[in-house]
């Protein structure tokens, strides 16, 4: 079957008015290993998950979407990035409480919601890494400064 469990999509077609970074971005911890290692008394050391595909930390941006008509309870998303290193988010927008940013290599997997009387279609997303509206990437999801050639390429 060609469906890949994560499907890449446009940015534009997932926030056609674009987002807003809230808070900062954080490493996404494994909370089993953490149990894990409180049950057994000892410090849990490095507990942050590893992406499954690539093997990189997970880190973890909270953002706003600005479209006015986004469904209840999805105007908040956290969408997930894969990277050596912890993303630098674009800069502060004088006047602006949330920091507008976009992803790159955005991709959407679907799971089942069970938490609700009724199952439900949810969305995870994730991103090889993030810049500020209309700049283009400096970086790629490895946290490296892209090559001439990369560059170039993209």
């Amino acid at each position: 079957m060609a469906i890949q469990q994560r499907m890449r999509v446009r940015f534009e077609d997932v926030f056609p008015e674009g987002v807003g970074m809230r808070g900062s971005v954080t490493a996404v911890e494994d909370f089993d290993l953490i149990q894990a290692a409180k049950a057994e008394g000892r410090e849990p050391g490095d507990v942050q998950v590893r992406d499954k595909e690539s093997g990189l930390r997970v880190w973890e941006v909270r953002v706003v979407d600005y479209d006015e008509d986004a469904p209840k309870n999805q105007g908040e998303v956290t969408v997930k990035i894969a990277a050596d290193v912890q993303p630098v988010p674009p800069s502060k927008v004088e006047g602006q409480k949330l920091r507008p940013v976009e992803f790159e290599n955005l991709t959407v997997t679907a799971w089942i919601d069970d938490r609700g009387k009724r199952p439900k279609i949810g969305w995870s997303l994730r991103a090889d890494g993030m810049h500020a509206p209309g700049a283009k990437p400096a970086a790629t999801g490895s946290g490296k400064p892209q090559s001439v050639s990369e560059k170039g390429a993209a």
